[in-house]
């Protein structure tokens, strides 16, 4: 249908079909009610255009849909092999439109055009091919117990999965719950962000041309208190995966315990990096900056809370502040230079400027930032100084609190023992760094440390092949990695009486 797509021409030049209805059963329709969302720049603050915006009904219809594609012999006796291939044949189809993907992504979200090709696409690819060459290697065992009973399990599919992905990288967010869940024969009711649909959207067009049968991949746009909510609590859905905020993890919990569903939630942070005296400066000074500063700060993993030894705290704070002049030039995304965009809407914009004020008013030292950044002369966009807090009390808001943008606090600690405790000092924990060339020391501190991913010497560089998930409130399970498949499977054990 005509009103169901519109032609758009990105800033960087790009014209393209965007889809605006909600992808069921391969067709893209309208929503019930008609409801629309707004999809905004937040580069300019202009409208990019409306999508349909998803009910509780449409819930109820994608959930049909799913449900009948998972028990269709087309989806539920594929050749396992086959269904890799499905996989495999999407990925090369989204290498083909990487440009438009990444194009669409910066427009809607803001991220670096660059970072949005490189990173976030590319990982798409890559984790859709990772997962594609598991399918047909999920397989039970058979366990030997005495000589008159054969023993095996089976790992089946858990069944209709929901799907709640978040704004700040909704294309990597969606292939690391669809590879798994497709890899291992689920049918998928997936939303996107309301702040950033649209490359989901186009990404449903690669779905049905990649030859997936109509219901094993659904994708609705929606409100999360309404969209959201229904797929969470839906009686039909067997499973649901969430990444957002901790806050909303809760609420998931909770309807989702309705029919007890299995449940995979990823939720937020607030990860200690730690410095140590003896660290290689010049790389503990580059990775921190990524840590934190990277995707405008907007990341659940981010290195917000640096702990810097006492002894070379004052250096490692006036290098760490050259290195954010240096490298951290907001602007337009589409720029090649630009290293941070802008926020991804004004809520979230004006979230991270309240943080900025409590900590002046808490009594934190301001080193650099701490303010709006105008780019153009008519101060649109949602764009925030790159903002260094020292001075900073562990009582502190922005001590404590996830800012979910570009701030940082810089904190002294004396010995190997009071770094660990100052680490482990909060309610999340998803996330954490260290920075020594004593490899022993290296090792000890990783395993104190109260969180479910240590880098050491780096950070935030995770991977697709690697399991990724917190402990304490940053999250129940496991994605990614082999970890990926089993949130997406159910183990039956198989018992014969040989007797």
């Amino acid at each position: 249908m005509a009103d169901l797509h519109v032609e758009l021409t990105a800033p960087n030049g790009v014209k393209y079909t965007q889809p605006i209805g909600l992808f069921i059963n391969n067709e893209f329709v309208k929503s019930r009610t008609g409801e629309k969302i707004t999809s905004i720049n937040p580069t300019d603050e202009s409208e990019i255009t409306s999508v349909y915006a998803a009910g509780p009904e449409d819930v109820d219809v994608a959930v049909e849909a799913a449900r009948k594609a998972f028990e269709d012999p087309s989806w539920a006796d594929i050749d396992s092999t086959e269904r890799g291939d499905l996989l495999y044949k999407l990925s090369q189809l989204i290498q083909e439109e990487a440009e438009t993907l990444a194009t669409i992504e910066t427009w809607d979200n803001g991220k670096p055009y660059k970072v949005a090709l490189n990173e976030d696409v590319a990982e798409l690819i890559k984790t859709l091919k990772y997962y594609a060459g598991w399918a047909d290697k999920i397989h039970g065992q058979v366990i030997d117990t005495n000589p008159t009973k054969l023993a095996y399990t089976i790992r089946e599919p858990l069944g209709v999965c929901g799907q709640i992905i978040p704004w700040n990288y909704p294309l990597t967010m969606a292939a690391w719950k669809l590879g798994p869940a497709l890899a291992c024969g689920n049918t998928v009711v997936l939303k996107a962000a309301e702040q950033t649909p649209l490359s989901i959207l186009y990404l449903a067009t690669l779905v049905k041309k990649a030859g997936f049968p109509p219901g094993v991949v659904n994708i609705l746009n929606g409100y999360g208190r309404t969209a959201g909510a229904a797929i969470a609590s839906h009686l039909g859905i067997d499973k649901v995966a969430f990444t957002g905020s901790t806050a909303t993890g809760r609420e998931i919990m909770k309807m989702a315990s309705v029919n007890l569903k299995n449940i995979t939630l990823e939720t937020g942070g607030k990860s200690p990096l730690l410095v140590f005296d003896d660290a290689d400066l010049d790389k503990a000074i580059e990775w921190s900056h990524v840590g934190i500063m990277s995707n405008m700060g907007q990341i659940c993993t981010a290195t917000s809370r640096i702990l810097v030894q006492e002894g070379i705290k004052d250096r490692f704070v006036e290098r760490f502040a050259e290195q954010v002049r240096k490298v951290s030039k907001v602007g337009d995304p589409f720029q090649e230079d630009t290293f941070q965009g802008p926020q991804v809407s004004r809520t979230q914009y004006e979230r991270v400027l309240s943080y900025i004020d409590a900590g002046k008013s808490e009594g934190a030292t301001l080193k650099a930032g701490g303010t709006a950044h105008k780019t153009n002369k008519d101060d649109k966009g949602y764009f925030i100084s790159p903002t260094i807090f020292t001075d900073v009390s562990d009582r502190m808001t922005i001590y404590r609190e996830e800012v979910f943008g570009p701030l940082v606090v810089i904190v002294p600690f004396t010995s190997e023992a009071e770094a660990v405790a100052k680490a482990n000092d909060t309610t999340y924990g998803l996330g954490a760094a260290v920075f020594t060339q004593d490899l022993s020391r290296a090792h000890r501190v990783a395993r104190k440390i109260q969180s479910g991913m240590v880098w050491i010497n780096s950070s935030n560089d995770s991977d697709y092949r690697i399991p990724f998930g917190g402990v304490k409130q940053s999250g129940v399970g496991r994605e990614c990695g082999e970890a990926g498949l089993a949130a997406y499977s159910n183990l039956k054990a198989v018992h014969v009486n040989l007797a």
